[in-house]
């Protein structure tokens, strides 16, 4: 099977983006800087429209805040609500993720935000690179029936985590997806491919500094800015794939 490509988008314009570089997913979401949160309804509806009938799938991360995952019942249920709303307004899949105060996966959070899917494709997140044991995690999340785990490897790069990533290839036996990502970019995406993984995960992103003087919230840098899917970046990492 060949590589499969999911590049990290945030609107309409990342989707065309993720379309001229052949990707064959998005994930859509919002505040890239933060790691990605819950995208609107709206987002997805324009995302879906931009993609045609033959673009990308569109799989909405579901993340109702910043920071860890350990989720109480209330953002458990606000998450769940979230997947059927998402699924409604067009995804074709959706990313989740939650871990129990011990740190491993929180098997009933995941039970009932699987059931919420309905059987539509669902991605774990990376959730599992800060999981105690990856690779049992993985054994976890194929028993529970999600369709892929996105993963680093447990590292805070892909490129540094390659040993994990090639065994968690090795436990999925072609019962579950692995995808590797995070700070993939052109110049290491070839060695991430050779541990074997199903897909590649990137955002080919640039930061856009805001014009201002007035600092807007308190994890803003400054006076604020944002991040835009990068074009250049983007085809840079799919040339990369190409033999020479």
């Amino acid at each position: 099977m060949p590589l499969a490509l999911e590049l990290a988008v945030q609107d309409p314009a990342g989707m065309r983006i993720a379309q001229e570089a052949g990707a064959a997913r998005v994930e859509l979401t919002q505040a890239l800087a933060l790691g990605g949160l819950t995208p609107s309804q709206a987002t997805v509806e324009l995302t879906r429209a931009a993609a045609g009938d033959d673009g990308p799938e569109v799989h909405a991360i579901v993340r109702p805040r910043a920071g860890d995952f350990q989720y109480s019942d209330d953002e458990i249920a606000l998450m769940a609500r979230d997947v059927r709303h998402l699924l409604a307004a067009g995804a074709q899949g959706v990313v989740i993720g939650c871990q129990g105060a011990d740190g491993t996966l929180d098997r009933d959070g995941l039970a009932r935000l699987l059931d919420a899917a309905e059987g539509a494709p669902v991605t774990l997140h990376r959730v599992i690179d800060v999981t105690p044991d990856p690779v049992s995690s993985l054994r976890l999340a194929r028993d529970l029936g999600v369709t892929r785990v996105l993963s680093s490897g447990g590292a805070s790069r892909a490129i540094e985590g390659l040993d994990v990533l090639r065994a968690l290839v090795a436990e999925a036996a072609g019962g579950i997806e692995v995808m590797a990502g995070s700070g993939i970019t052109a110049s290491d995406v070839s060695a991430i491919a050779a541990t074997g993984v199903d897909a590649v995960h990137f955002s080919a992103k640039r930061s856009v500094v805001s014009a201002g003087t007035v600092r807007m919230g308190s994890a803003s840098d400054g006076v604020g800015g944002y991040e835009v899917t990068d074009r250049d970046a983007a085809l840079a990492v799919v040339a990369a794939l190409v033999p020479a």
